[in-house]
């Protein structure tokens, strides 16, 4: 990626506050107003200047993918949290529904959890499987799916969603999925 954080030096507190504000913002922007926001608006809204944005994330694209991941490694944490939850069958069809929403509204995420060799997507993947065990172990998921079965689907959806939301519906494919990933009975 390139900026300061990914070369493996540690952040003082300062820079990590200002890259921790800027990527809120970018993360804010970037739902509200999707890719045409312009590095300049994200440091306006961020309280500093271009030079700053600059120093953590060289590019726009460097920021958007840094945005993404963050949003990825959120899901994961979550996944992981979710693995030990009281109703395990609630907690994952929470999350895969909170996912496939998320990612079904923002192509960019969508695509990179389309790509399994990004390392944000694998880690997303081997959290996936400790919650989506818990489930089933509980009688909520059927036993014949894998992680890999299950991704599949959350891809499958974020296609749908994408169509759906196109003809102005939505939500329709995640409940239908969910539906089918329930035991039989």
């Amino acid at each position: 990626m390139g900026d300061d954080h990914s070369a493996g030096r540690p952040l003082r507190a300062d820079a990590r506050r200002s890259r921790e504000r800027v990527l809120q913002v970018a993360q804010d922007a970037l739902a509200g107003d999707g890719l045409a926001v312009p590095l300049d608006e994200i440091a306006r809204r961020a309280g500093f200047g271009l030079g700053i944005v600059h120093r953590h994330f060289p590019t726009e694209e460097a920021l958007v993918e840094a945005v993404l991941v963050a949003r990825v490694e959120r899901f994961a944490a979550d996944a992981r949290a979710l693995a030990t939850a009281a109703a395990p069958g609630e907690a994952f069809f929470g999350w895969f529904a909170r996912l496939a929403g998320q990612a079904g509204a923002h192509r960019a995420l969508g695509g990179l959890l389309e790509d399994g060799d990004h390392p944000a997507a694998r880690d997303l993947a081997a959290a996936l499987g400790p919650l989506l065990a818990r489930a089933q172990q509980a009688g909520a998921v059927r036993r014949d799916l894998g992680p890999d079965d299950v991704h599949d689907l959350l891809l499958g959806c974020l296609a749908a969603e994408r169509r759906a939301r196109a003809r102005g519906g939505g939500g329709r494919a995640v409940a239908v999925v969910c539906a089918g990933l329930r035991p039989p009975g």
